[in-house]
């Protein structure tokens, strides 16, 4: 599925004009890197959460050569599916988890 795919279930669904559901789509996307680009975790329940984590400096090694290198410290994203989206990709039931996310998520803020 590409952002253009999104962009017109958006104008399908909703009914807003392609022209509102592209601003909206790029708006949601926009917040999203720039909550991430800040640090903070994005936590879409039913869905997952979004973590930028640093990863220290480190040796590794060319696996062609055998050569040692110097791979720089980064930040990286990772995403962890919730448990409603587990269940939904095995094709099990789900609707239980539904209220108990909500309530992890209420515990959490």
């Amino acid at each position: 599925m590409t952002k253009a795919d999104i962009v017109e279930k958006v104008y399908q669904k909703i009914g807003f004009s392609k022209k509102e559901a592209s601003e909206l789509v790029e708006l949601v996307f926009n917040t999203l890197k720039t909550v991430l680009h800040d640090g903070d975790k994005v936590k879409i329940s039913g869905f997952g959460n979004f973590v930028v984590r640093g990863k220290n400096e480190r040796v590794g090694r060319n696996p062609q050569t055998g050569e040692q290198i110097k791979i720089s410290a980064r930040r990286v994203l990772t995403f962890r599916p919730s448990q409603v989206l587990k269940a939904m990709l095995n094709g099990e039931e789900y609707a239980h988890l539904i209220d108990k996310e909500e309530d992890d998520h209420d515990d959490n803020d």
